[in-house]
C-alpha cells in the first residue's frame, strides 16, 4: 500500500510539473517569476491608456443577436466564465442556429483559458463542437481583423491588449488572442471585475466593444431565443 501511494504521489507530482511548465510557457513567464510575483494588485479604477476614466458600453441579447445574425463570421472566445456557468451546450445550440443562417462560427482557444491547458477543448468537445471548429491561438489570431463579430464568453486576461501594447503592464509579453482587432466585440461577463491578473482590460472600454452582463449560460440562451425570432 505504501508503495502504491508513493507511485501515485510521483505520478501526481510529475503531472503537476508538466501542467505548470505548459502554463508558464503559454503565459511567457518563468516558473520562479510566477511563484514569486504573480501579477497585478487588483481593484484599480477603470482607466485606459493615459489613465482617463472610461465607461463600458452595455448591450442587450436582442442587439447581440442582430449583430451576429447578419455577420459573415463569428469567433467565439471561451474562458473560465463559460466553465463556471456550464454554458458549453447553450453555446453549441446558439452556434448551430447561426450556422443555419449562413454564419461561419469558429472557436478561438487560448492555451491558458480556464484552469488548465485544454480545459476549453474538453468542455466544447463535451457539447459536440466539431474539432475542426476549435482553433488554437496561433492558427486563428490573424483572422480576428477580418471577423465581423467576436463573442467573448467569460474570458478576461487572455484577451487583454495591454499584454501587447503596454510595456508597463504586469502581463506585458504574454501571448493573447487578438480580439481587439475584430470589427465588433461582444463580451459576456457577470460584472466589470478584473480577471486572475487583477488588472483592468482596455478591451472592455473600446469603442467597438459592448458588454452583455449576466450569467453566461442565461445570456447565451437569451441570445439564442432572439436569433430564433429573426
Amino acid at each position: 500500500n505504501n508503495q502504491a501511494m508513493i507511485v501515485a504521489g510521483m505520478i501526481v507530482g510529475a503531472s503537476g510539473s508538466i501542467l505548470t511548465n505548459l502554463m508558464a510557457k503559454a503565459m511567457n513567464r518563468s516558473i520562479p517569476a510566477i511563484v514569486a510575483g504573480g501579477f497585478g494588485g487588483g481593484g484599480a479604477a477603470a482607466a485606459v491608456g493615459d489613465g482617463t476614466a472610461k465607461t463600458a458600453k452595455a448591450t442587450s441579447a436582442a442587439d447581440a443577436a442582430i449583430q451576429m445574425a447578419y455577420a459573415n463570421q463569428v469567433i467565439v472566445v471561451p474562458g473560465y466564465g463559460l466553465a463556471v456557468a456550464q454554458a458549453q451546450h447553450a453555446v453549441k445550440e446558439m452556434a448551430k442556429l447561426l450556422e443555419s443562417k449562413g454564419v461561419e462560427v469558429k472557436y478561438a482557444i487560448h492555451p491558458v483559458a480556464g484552469r488548465m491547458p485544454g480545459h476549453m477543448n474538453v468542455l466544447l468537445a463535451e457539447a459536440d463542437v466539431e474539432y475542426d471548429a476549435m482553433k488554437e491561438m496561433d492558427d486563428i489570431n490573424d483572422e480576428f481583423s477580418r471577423t465581423d463579430v467576436t463573442l467573448v464568453i467569460g474570458a478576461n486576461d487572455v484577451t487583454n491588449p495591454a499584454a501587447r501594447n503596454d510595456p508597463s503592464s504586469p502581463i506585458h509579453g504574454m501571448p493573447i488572442l487578438n480580439v481587439d482587432q475584430s470589427k465588433s466585440v461582444i463580451v459576456l461577463k457577470r460584472s466589470m471585475n478584473s480577471g486572475f491578473a487583477g488588472i483592468d482590460n482596455p478591451l472592455f472600454f473600446a469603442d467597438t466593444t459592448s458588454m452583455l452582463f449576466g450569467d453566461a449560460k442565461k445570456s447565451v440562451s437569451e441570445v439564442t431565443e432572439e436569433l430564433k425570432a429573426l
